[in-house]
This record gives structure tokens, sequence and C-alpha cells, in this order.
């Protein structure tokens, strides 16, 4: 594997949205967007950046409302405002078409940005993203609760969560202690940092828009099924979230997708088996996108 790369870190006004974003790799290489899970940032993404950058450029903003990018009032906190935000931020770089790395909540986001653009995503590399009802893991729970019955109570359990010890708990997820070892604290506590009241606002409404969310679901198959874009599925089963089912379900809609389960990874693949993922990304893309010339 080549030495790392810098990376670059950015800012850029998209239509009066402060948006801060992590940059790495040639301007004219395959272009991997990046877009973040909760409760997180691009921050996710820093040690990846510069193990693949001397072929691709990798590109992940911050989204609004979340990191380092502003909170604006006139925005749609929602999957759909997500989507549309990453759509505008690409065209601003000059991107147009891309791979994308599906994660967390950002697999919706970017899922629905493929929905409504496909010619644009040249591959997808799925990491621990749910699209699957049926292979829920149990810490959802309290969502299936709120689901079932939106009412103020369980909508309150639901906001307890938005909170430094509900951050430690989304990071740390169902991995044994040795592997819990690798999460720097970082993570929690540089983004509880940042929250401010109006952005826990925001995140409980997220969290309570997966409610509608599910509804999405099978749209997301029927784009898989239809389109069958390269794919390369990246899973840590330690997940309440999302066990080992949500990853194998991805093979009803796409056969030829690439599975590799990382049997003591949880939800946080790139803070625990780095080195593991970013070879097998890096095979991936070499195979289905080419690169930029190694010199």
């Amino acid at each position: 594997m080549p030495p790392p790369a810098h990376v670059r870190h950015q800012r850029l006004d998209l239509d009066g949205i402060e948006v801060f974003y992590r940059e790495a790799g040639p301007q004219d290489a395959p272009v991997l967007l990046l877009p973040h899970g909760y409760p997180c940032s691009s921050y996710e993404f820093r040690n990846l950046l510069p193990l693949l950058a001397d072929r691709w450029r990798l590109v992940a903003p911050d989204f609004p409302g979340c990191g380092y990018s502003g909170t604006p009032f006139e925005f749609s906190y929602d999957f759909d405002g997500y989507a549309d935000f990453l759509a505008r931020f690409a065209n601003r770089l000059g991107i147009e078409r891309f791979a994308l790395y599906l994660h967390d909540f950002g697999s919706q986001i970017g899922l629905r940005l493929a929905i409504s653009r496909p010619q644009r995503i040249t591959a997808l590399i799925v990491q621990n993203g749910d699209i699957y009802e049926d292979q829920l893991g149990p810490k959802y729970a309290a969502l299936k609760q709120f689901f079932s019955n939106p009412s103020d109570e369980t909508q309150r359990a639901l906001a307890e969560s938005v909170s430094l010890e509900g951050f430690r708990d989304e990071f740390l997820n169902d991995v044994e202690p040795h592997v819990a070892a690798r999460i720097p604290p970082d993570l929690w506590q540089l983004h509880w940092a940042l929250m401010t009241p109006r952005r826990q606002q925001i995140a409980l409404r997220l969290i309570t828009g997966l409610r509608e969310n599910l509804a999405w679901f099978p749209h997301y198959q029927v784009y898989l099924r239809q389109h069958q874009p390269p794919t390369l599925i990246l899973w840590g089963p330690r997940d309440g979230f999302m066990p080992a089912g949500a990853a194998r379900a991805y093979l009803r809609d796409l056969p030829d997708a690439e599975l590799h389960l990382f049997e003591d990874g949880g939800h946080w693949l790139l803070e625990t088996h780095l080195e593991e993922v970013a070879a097998l990304m890096r095979d991936f893309l070499e195979r289905t996108l080419g690169g930029a010339r190694l010199e």
C-alpha cells in the first residue's frame, strides 16, 4: 500500500449553507463520496481518506447540523433534505459521477440520491446500513415502540439517547471489550461537544423520522434490483441495530455483490478494522472504477 496522502480540510458556501468537508486524492480521479452516519461527521473518514487517495478522489462532507458545517434555519432536516444537499454539494464540486459509501443513516440518504439520479452512481460500498425491516436487530426495540405508538412518552424515551451517554452507546454498540478498546472516546466526546440544543432537536427529528423511512425500504430494494450497481458489502455483525442478517439480506436484491463479515467487528469498522477494510475497498475500486495513474 502506498504511503498516506494529505487530507485537505475545506469549507464552501452552498446556497447560504456553510459546509465543512474533508477531501483527499487527485481532482481528476474517480470519486468516492462518503456521507457520514449518526451521531458522527466526516471525522468518521479521517483515517480512511489518506489510505486510498493515491488512486481515487475521496470527498466527505459534514451534513448541515453536524460536525463543523453550519446549522441553517432554512433547511429540511430529513432524509430527502440531506439527499438533495448531497447532490447539490457534488454539483458544486463539479463531480458528475461517483461511487457511494453507505453507512448508518448515510445509507438512507445515499440511496435516496441514487434513486433520484441513478445515472450518477458508479458503485456502492455498503457498511452497516440497514434497508431490510425483517432483519432489524434488538437495539431497535425503543424505536419499534415509537413506530407502533408515536406518543409523547415513547418520543421522550428516544430523546434520552441524544446525550453524551447515548452517543457513547452508539459508538461502542455490541462489540467485545478488546474491540471496544480500539474505538477512541474522542468520537462521543467530540460530537457531543458540537451539539447545541437546536442540534439535539434536529437529531431527535431524524431519529423519529426513521418511522417514515421504513416505508422507503422497499424503494431502496427496487433500486438495487433494477440497477444492479457493483456493490461491496463490509459488515460488522456485533451490531445490535444491524446484525449479520441485515448484511446477507442485500444478496436478495444484489446476488452478485461481494459480502465480507468481520466476525468481531461492529458498527464502526473504520475505527476497529481499518486496514482490512481499506484493502478490500482498494481491490474493489480498482476492479470496478479503475483509478488515477500511479506515478
